[in-house]
């Protein structure tokens, strides 16, 4: 598929889908004050209630796999995590080490399960919950499999790497409503007590009408992984993941999501269209960028800059900022504040008094509240738009046009292989990143 091929007639058909913006909020000042609980806040207990055991399996191994299994296992009593599935024997191995001498909890043999059908067999099994932290290309299907299976399912950031996929997850989200199943996504922000306080702030007026916002990601290089002798491309491709733009979707996707995440969810808007640069230039492996800047066009005139860098050397700045006509919203680390245009302090979050958990704990107790109490939370459908509005602007840094959110929400554009096995993949070329303004000859 041609990265510039968006728009086509039927790429919707049969989804039940619509394209356009949907609900999108206009203006953030109230006449009245809603509180936190009518703003849909969460409990933000310590420790998720006592009730029913709840049985996972956990598919994808790695370290973030395992980090958000130990999340799971942390949130309350009688969780257990009963399977484990990879691709790799080796990472299935260690997480299932660090399970038994860390956390108590030895998995059997015969309920670990190696391959790339490894997902479907502890799909099938009788579990309660999926915890699904695999490279963000599987998601979609792992996802609809696990909502056919009826599990409850934590489910990682991002939704997809390609509209496809995005779809792919609409559509299960919404049979996921309809079968009363949970769904709690690793977009761990809004799972943070002081994003959520800045949230009702901003939703009773503290900065009247919402006019623009910046996400930012900028940090250092991070992880790679060169090919060794004798590995096929797809060996390498699932080992150094992160670094492969079929797999991982780009950095713009794995980390700026959560940014570009908290600036949808907090401003309750989608673009129109966006326009973005980036490009490749100190990046040791794989095939993705190592910088990104999009300028992003809302309805009314409204804009939002996002950016994200991976390169040593250069400035870090991870944050979000929420601009209204009476003031900033600024959320950075453990300085959630809004100030006026005077730079006068309206509002501050006071983090010696109202101290909360690490978010990648909370969110799991959040999910087991949610199963326990039958307190539904379906967060698919919010990832899958905040990863849609990352996809746009990747896209269009991608190729160096303009896309329209028409036009990436009616794509066909799927990025990967359709069939998997330890084979060479003849799409994939190290070290060769989207050029922008010239036309790809192959599918990446």
């Amino acid at each position: 598929m041609k990265r510039r091929d968006f728009l086509t007639n039927s790429a919707l058909i049969g989804t039940g889908l619509t394209l356009g913006l949907g609900s999108v909020i206009s203006s953030c000042s109230r006449k009245s004050s809603q509180s936190a609980a009518e703003l849909g806040m969460y409990s933000f207990v310590e420790r998720a209630p006592d009730g029913k055991p709840l049985r996972a399996a956990l598919i994808g191994c790695g370290d973030r796999g395992t980090g958000a299994a130990f999340n799971f296992l942390d949130a309350g009593n009688d969780l257990s995590v009963v399977a484990l599935a990879d691709v790799f024997d080796d990472r299935l191995q260690r997480c299932r080490e660090n399970l038994e001498t860390e956390k108590n909890n030895p998995v059997p043999d015969n309920m670990c399960f190696v391959g790339f059908d490894a997902a479907d067999k502890a799909i099938a099994l009788d579990v309660d919950v999926v915890l699904i932290c695999t490279p963000t290309h599987f998601h979609p299907e792992q996802f609809r499999a696990a909502v056919a299976a009826n599990k409850h399912i934590f489910m990682e950031k991002p939704a997809a790497v390609d509209p496809v996929g995005i779809r792919t997850v609409m559509v299960a989200a919404r049979h996921a409503e309809r079968a009363g199943l949970t769904v709690v996504t690793g977009n761990q922000r809004r799972h943070q007590r002081d994003y959520w306080e800045a949230y009702v702030q901003i939703k009773n007026g503290a900065i009247g009408d919402v006019l623009s916002a910046t996400a930012h990601w900028n940090q250092g290089a991070w992880w790679n992984r060169t090919k060794r002798a004798g590995e096929s491309d797809m060996e390498y491709n699932i080992r150094n993941w992160f670094n492969i733009g079929w797999l991982s979707g780009d950095h713009f996707l794995d980390q700026a999501i959560h940014n570009i995440d908290i600036a949808t969810w907090l401003t309750g808007m989608l673009p129109e269209r966006a326009v973005g640069y980036g490009g490749r230039a100190r990046r040791l492996t794989g095939d993705i960028f190592d910088f990104f800047s999009v300028d992003y066009r809302y309805p009314n005139n409204k804009r939002m800059l996002a950016t994200a860098r991976q390169i040593d050397g250069c400035d870090t700045d991870i944050s979000e900022s929420i601009m209204g006509s009476k003031g900033v919203c600024y959320l950075q680390g453990n300085n959630m504040r809004i100030e006026d245009y005077n730079g006068e302090e309206l509002w501050k979050y006071n983090y010696e008094e109202n101290t909360f958990n690490n978010p990648y704990l909370q969110e799991h107790i959040h999910f087991v509240e949610s199963v326990r109490l039958n307190k539904k939370i379906n967060q698919a459908e919010e990832l899958a738009n905040s990863t849609m509005v990352a996809i746009l602007g990747r896209e269009a840094a991608y190729t160096g046009k303009q896309i329209t959110w028409d036009e990436i929400m009616a794509s066909d554009l799927r990025y990967g292989p359709t069939e998997y096995a330890w084979t060479d993949l003849p799409f994939y070329q190290e070290g060769v990143a989207p050029i922008p303004g010239q036309e790809p000859g192959a599918p990446r």
